[in-house]
């Protein structure tokens, strides 16, 4: 069968299966529904499982301005080891016996919660001087990074067995932490050393894992003929954005790129409530952005940000 360009477009909510890259799932939907763009929104690594939502055709446009939403993660762990990934797949450089109780272990983790400063790890997608950090570390280099902020929201002990010197955590976090260096932070600070074992991301994005098919889910839906009827339209990860329907002419203008006069505009409705102010009121800030609509169709047109007296087009979907 041959590729398509542009029949199919939307959002794919999967459950990441362990052992996939990012990658490897975008090219495996990628067969499935018969079409070259398809991208991911917010890298897991191969043995995390999880949210991780794929954007097809159109929405791939969305990538750059999905909104910083918080994640949550499940994530296992073990005491008195640590590898260079800083997860349990990579060579171990130490391992010592851990016998740490759990008051000594929440005292640690303590010390984690609320706004911290995180070394992001050598086996990590982050670039310094132009080169990716884990191409490096697969050469052997080490290099010097600077420590970035980041926020722990919550971070709770949901088991423990001091026997085994194991455990599992859950953590809400700000876009770009890493539970990895996390784990690894509380071994440093108990002196025993910490690996991750497990991680599975339960929300991100705004989305549930209970929203989400996994692998073969998908291929069940794709037999059936029906995978494109789990594709959910671009606006729906932009839901925390006001919409703003606009009249058949605005919409040629905004889907030529032209800006739209506020005063023109009705008001916006945040969730279903339509406000009683306009877009023009000072009760909407400037550089706030807004999903535009068709008022005829409710076709989703794009996004528009407001500047000045004018919403201007930010993205055309």
């Amino acid at each position: 069968m041959g590729w398509q360009n542009s029949a199919v477009n939307g959002i794919l909510l999967l459950d990441k299966p362990s052992g996939f890259t990012s990658f490897d799932v975008c090219a495996v939907v990628r067969g499935m529904l018969h079409t070259k763009k398809v991208g991911h929104s917010g890298t897991l690594d191969p043995m995390a499982t999880g949210v991780l939502p794929i954007l097809v055709g159109s929405a791939t446009r969305a990538l750059d301005l999905i909104p910083s939403h918080d994640k949550t993660y499940v994530a296992g762990f073990r005491l008195g080891i640590t590898t260079d990934t800083l997860d349990i797949t990579g060579n171990i450089l130490s391992e010592r016996h851990a016998d740490v109780g759990e008051e000594e272990l929440r005292a640690a983790m303590d010390l984690f919660r609320g706004d911290i400063m995180q070394v992001p790890p050598m086996y990590s997608a982050v670039s310094v001087g132009g080169k990716k950090l884990y191409d490096l570390a697969r050469q052997g280099v080490e290099v010097e990074r600077e420590a970035r902020p980041v926020t722990v929201h919550r971070l709770t002990l949901d088991s423990y067995d001091r026997a085994g010197a194991s455990g599992v955590l859950t953590v809400s976090c700000s876009k770009g932490t890493y539970i990895r260096t996390l784990i690894d932070d509380i071994g440093k600070e108990l002196g025993c050393g910490a690996v991750l074992t497990s991680l599975r991301r339960t929300e991100a994005s705004g989305i549930s894992v209970n929203s989400c098919i996994t692998l073969a889910e998908a291929q069940e839906y794709k037999d059936r003929g029906l995978l494109e009827s789990r594709l959910l339209s671009v606006d729906r990860i932009f839901d925390e954005y006001p919409a703003v329907y606009i009249s058949e002419n605005q919409a040629v203008r905004f889907s030529n790129g032209a800006t739209l006069a506020l005063e023109r505009l009705q008001p916006p409705f945040v969730g279903d409530v339509r406000q009683s102010e306009k877009l023009s009121s000072d009760k909407y800030p400037q550089d706030s952005l807004y999903r535009v609509y068709s008022r005829a169709d409710k076709t989703f047109l794009g996004l528009g940000v407001k500047k000045t007296d004018e919403l201007r087009v930010m993205k055309r979907f």
